[in-house]
């Protein structure tokens, strides 16, 4: 038969004599049998073997939670606890790991985590090395929607410059939204009561599920279409985009950049109520108003036509508000010299003083601890110091200094004295070459007036009868200038 494999997890192995026969010696049968002691292990060595059985066993793993504990260290690691509703699991991310989405580690978020199981040896305790970062559901539709609110504020479609105000009597609006949903019921209803002679415009439309941004888009280009082609008594004063609460992933089709681009053409000013008061949208950055709820949209619609009523029941509600203000006022003030005899009790500030003297002796001990720390430190640096300041290595580092300087100052003087003795040679050849002496050896001559010394350059420097001296390459002789007559 093939031999079966062992599992990773016969932790028989870890124990020498567990599970196994002990071979007897003996002379006699009667002789009782004496078993062998078992193997003693180390905490560290049984430590070690669960170690290299984790780590043998469970690489490249995935582990969905959610984190908690986030701890940044100075050094760039990453410690914190991924669990979730039965157990938990410590994690380290170590500052050299390249993994993406590094900064989705963050208090509550639900992540998918690629790693290794390893065990740290000093804790006894397993954990998870963290080598890849994943989106888990929420997550990912949550990035998707920061990178198009981006994308969308950068382009300006979320500027107050942009936003127009909302009419104040409306007539007669446009509502989008699920003909069977909640929310447009939620809406007549609100209307009915507060403004019923406001009419509406339903443009049916799926709200959540695939294709219904498109229909969401769709309708709100409708609705556009009827004001552009009704009469002026029958057009519209504004769209309301509306949908009761859900998911992230039930509201998604608001997060759609369809949808955003036809609020943004939209003609009409729009209001969008989608989800709860908690849920936000592209679409209500994007639309020129938003409302918390479908109820609350109905009442921002209705609050110009709630504003006359309001105002003639405030007259009545501003006198009887005085009486019930002058009373509250004085059960506030009651409360308030109550509050101040309790807080001023005897007793309330004996327990004050009590757990402020705790707080200062406690504040107290760790000052001395950590100056006792901090003198430590000191002591340990200025230890240091001294070993670095001391004489012979102070002597020893300027004897060195010293005979590098003299070595480079002799290699400068040397250097710069031939090359002083080469330049020389240059300039004397270069004038050598240069001198009268040397045009002289070449068959020319100078010659200079006897009584004015100076140098001939022209016949018309010279007179009939006058003296001149030349001079060529070896010696010089004397001549008289005669003129000859012009032929």
């Amino acid at each position: 038969m093939p031999r079966r494999q062992s599992s990773q997890w016969e932790f028989e192995n870890l124990f020498a004599s567990e599970g196994k026969e002990i071979p007897v010696k003996s002379k006699k049968a009667s002789q009782p049998v004496q078993p062998e002691k078992p193997a003693v292990l180390t905490v560290g060595d049984l430590t070690r073997k669960i170690r290299n059985l984790l780590e043998g066993g469970f690489r490249s793993i995935h582990v969905s939670g959610e984190i908690s504990n986030f701890r940044a260290q100075s050094s760039g690691h990453c410690y914190f606890t991924l669990k979730d509703g039965d157990a938990q699991l410590s994690c380290v991310l170590f500052r050299g790991e390249r993994v993406s989405h590094r900064e989705q580690l963050q208090q509550g978020v639900k992540l998918v985590l690629k790693g290794d199981i390893s065990v740290y040896m000093p804790r006894g305790q397993y954990q998870l090395i963290v080598r890849g970062i994943e989106l888990d559901g929420v997550g990912a539709l949550q990035l998707a929607f920061e990178k198009l609110k981006k994308k969308l504020k950068d382009e300006g479609l979320f500027d107050a410059e942009r936003k127009r105000l909302l009419p104040k009597y409306p007539s007669r609006i446009g509502v989008v939204t699920s003909s069977s949903g909640a929310a447009v019921r939620d809406v007549a209803h609100v209307l009915g009561r507060r403004h019923p002679g406001l009419k509406l415009v339903i443009a049916s439309c799926r709200v959540q599920g695939q294709g219904a941004a498109e229909e969401i888009a769709s309708a709100i280009g409708l609705l556009n279409e009827w004001h552009v082609g009704n009469h002026e008594s029958s057009q519209l004063d504004l769209i309301l985009v509306t949908r009761g609460g859900g998911s992230l992933e039930d509201l998604w089709a608001f997060n759609e950049e369809i949808v955003a681009r036809a609020l943004a053409a939209s003609a009409l000013p729009v209001i969008s109520a989608v989800g709860h008061e908690i849920d936000f949208t592209i679409s209500d950055f994007v639309a020129d108003a938003r409302a918390a709820t479908p109820s609350a949209a109905a009442e921002l619609i209705s609050e110009g036509a709630m504003a006359v009523s309001h105002f003639l029941v405030e007259v009545h509600d501003r006198m009887a508000s005085a009486l019930q203000s002058f009373c509250a006022q004085a059960m506030i003030h009651l409360e308030q010299v109550g509050r101040r005899l309790d807080y001023l009790h005897p007793r309330r500030v004996t327990e004050r003083h009590a757990q402020h003297l705790d707080d200062l002796q406690d504040r107290l001990n760790r000052a001395a601890r950590h100056h006792l720390y901090l003198l430590k430190e000191r002591f340990q640096q200025n230890k240091g110091l001294m070993r670095t300041l001391h004489p012979d290595r102070q002597l020893v580092e300027q004897a060195g200094q010293f005979t590098r300087i003299q070595r480079q100052f002799l290699v400068a003087v040397t250097t710069g004295v031939a090359q002083n003795q080469h330049h020389l040679k240059q300039v004397s050849a270069e004038l050598k070459l240069l001198g009268p002496v040397q045009v002289l050896s070449r068959g020319y001559s100078i010659s200079q007036a006897v009584e004015t010394g100076e140098i001939i350059k022209s016949d018309a420097d010279l007179k009939t009868n006058d003296l001149v001296k030349t001079h060529v390459f070896k010696g010089d002789f004397l001549s008289r200038v005669e003129r000859r007559p012009s032929s």
